[in-house]
């Protein structure tokens, strides 16, 4: 079975969107008081949750129109898709995390085959 040795990079990749997401919120909190109507609790969720949905949503909001239309949703839902997918794959890298005989484990490894006995010549008589 392969193991994954990625180390720092997908801890990067991952947490990436809440990164910035946290940045951007620092940079120009009058903008997200503008995007959540100066509530805390929706960006906090969202970086916990759903931080591309959160990133993308602050992005059209404040884009021209300060409002969602016509091809906004487009990309507000591949946005929810991106973030269920991360959620997903990471349910799915850690599946042989489960303890055995819970929903959702791999299924026993088969026992390892023994070691095959050195083949030896049979003894001949010497005459």
């Amino acid at each position: 079975m392969r193991r994954n040795s990625s180390g720092c990079l997908t801890g990067f990749v991952a947490g990436f969107s809440r990164f910035f997401l946290i940045f951007a919120w620092i940079a120009r909190p009058a903008l997200f008081n503008v995007v959540f109507g100066g509530s805390w609790i929706l960006p906090c969720l969202g970086i916990l949750f759903l931080p591309f949905t959160t990133l993308m949503y602050a992005i059209l909001k404040t884009n021209g129109t300060m409002g969602i239309s016509g091809l906004d949703w487009l990309w507000l839902a591949l946005a929810v898709f991106v973030d269920v997918a991360t959620i997903g794959a990471a349910g799915a890298a850690n599946r042989d995390q489960i303890p055995q005989g819970y929903p959702g484990s791999l299924p026993p490894e088969p026992p390892a085959a023994p070691p095959a006995a050195p083949a030896t010549p049979p003894a001949t008589p010497k005459p």
